[in-house]
């Protein structure tokens, strides 16, 4: 198979390394440094605009998939039309999908779409996609990090246990938890566990459950971080990812949302978009301005400017200053584990969404959804079973399962089941599977 990528910044180019392994990938890059740097991998780098008609008829025969991830949307649409007009002129090659990631709000208003009438297959929007993730942990106070799947039937959340949990030092078959939950991965320092019930938790590990989202709300209690309702807000940055988030925390109307802004036209634009929030202009390093602003008072603080330096620096600061909940933006996937390695709650990138909806596309019919986990170490995927799947018709004690992945869910008909050994999956469900990276390819044959 054959995939396109055009750009190779931050998100194209792990789109790229992902592809890489599984498809024949030629990279488009106009920024020479910029492709150097896609040269490490193992692809085909070419140095041009990806928008170029030319340089699009010299690469689209035979391809499965154009991903345009440049930093201006106008290329990223254009090189997606292009390449549309370009194939249909040539009547004997492949349909390529076409997939473009747009961050402007006057072209998306929602996470993923679909612009199939200008050419564009799907649109993301990662900022947009980041934000929706926080609001959605913001509603769940005790979790730090959350995921629903199969409609909304199925959920997953990631616990911080703390050193004073009850919970340390105990087993997980001694948890209790509901029939409909079971716990599916440990993350603990560089370490995932998939867990048995012999396995013991630990000060500081991070625990993910999956099941039923009734009864994941009162697992806050379980695993001891019981928190009230996070009312009182401190949002630093409102560029793109954080007039997105604002939005949405805005609805809120028992929200109590105040906005850190540095550039004083940007606070008035907002200013004049947002009912309930108070707009300060000013720096979110300033030591006096936080205080002033009682930062010690916040249940949380995002720190989501366009730079990652400094939402570590803001982070930190809130932290020592006593804010409950600190929750950062980084960009740069490898400092996604530093900043939770120095005490920051979550750290979030809005590049995941693009990835993730990226791999989904590429990895075949029935998977309804894929989201990436612990730096890209593991993921959880959601497949629909068909009459060809290997997985349907034996127990799963019977099923060669790799090592390294576990079904943790199945939604068959509207029941939520957490399966045992001797069940078997049919035709039709939904089957929710947590996998290490390294085993994903492996659990893809089970459902294809």
């Amino acid at each position: 198979m054959k995939a396109i990528v055009i750009g190779a910044g931050e998100v194209g180019y792990h789109i790229a390394k992902f592809l890489s392994l599984t498809h024949d990938v030629v990279v488009v890059e106009k920024d020479e440094e910029v492709a150097r740097r896609a040269d490490e991998l193992d692809v085909q780098v070419l140095e041009g605009n990806g928008a170029n008609a030319d340089i699009l008829a010299s690469i689209l025969h035979d391809a499965d998939i154009l991903v345009a991830v440049t930093g201006i949307d106008e290329v990223n649409i254009v090189a997606c039309m292009t390449a549309k007009l370009i194939i249909r002129s040539h009547p004997g090659w492949k349909e390529a999908k076409t997939i473009a990631r747009v961050s402007n709000p006057d072209y998306i208003d929602v996470p993923v779409t679909s612009r199939s009438q200008v050419g564009v297959d799907i649109m993301i929007c990662p900022e947009l996609a980041l934000a929706s993730e926080v609001a959605e942990v913001l509603s769940s106070p005790s979790a730090i990090d959350t995921e629903v799947f199969a409609g909304g039937k199925v959920q997953m959340m990631e616990f911080a246990i703390r050193p004073d949990s009850k919970l340390v030092g105990k087993q997980i078959r001694d948890l209790k938890l509901d029939d409909c939950c079971i716990v599916s991965a440990i993350f603990r320092k560089q370490e995932i566990v998939i867990p048995h019930g012999s396995d013991v938790i630990n000060a500081n590990d991070h625990v993910v459950v999956v099941g039923k989202p009734k009864a994941l709300e009162e697992l806050g209690r379980i695993f001891g971080n019981v928190e009230p309702h996070r009312n009182r807000i401190l949002l630093i940055g409102c560029g793109i990812v954080g007039f997105y988030l604002a939005k949405l925390i805005d609805k809120d109307e028992n929200a109590d949302l105040k906005i850190i802004e540095y550039k004083k036209s940007r606070c008035i634009e907002v200013a004049e978009i947002l009912e309930n929030a108070l707009i300060l202009n000013g720096d979110g390093t300033d030591l006096n301005l936080l205080r002033e602003e009682n930062i010690e008072d916040m249940d949380v603080v995002l720190a989501v400017t366009d730079n990652d330096e400094k939402n570590l620096l803001c982070s930190l600061l809130a932290k020592q200053m006593g804010a409950k909940k600190v929750i950062a933006r980084a960009d740069r996937p490898d400092y996604v584990p530093l900043f939770e390695m120095i005490g920051i709650d979550m750290a979030v990138s809005p590049r995941e969404a693009t990835v993730n909806e990226v791999l989904k596309l590429t990895m075949g019919k029935g998977i309804e959804k894929l989201t990436m986990l612990e730096g890209e170490k593991a993921e959880i995927i959601e497949y629909t079973t068909s009459r060809y799947s290997k997985i349907i018709g034996k127990s799963l004690d019977k099923v060669k399962f790799p090592k390294n992945a576990i079904v943790t869910t199945v939604v068959h008909n509207d029941d939520i089941i957490i399966p045992r050994g001797d069940f078997v999956i049919r035709e039709g469900d939904k089957v929710i599977v947590f996998a290490l990276s390294s085993a994903v390819s492996a659990v893809e044959k089970f459902f294809k």
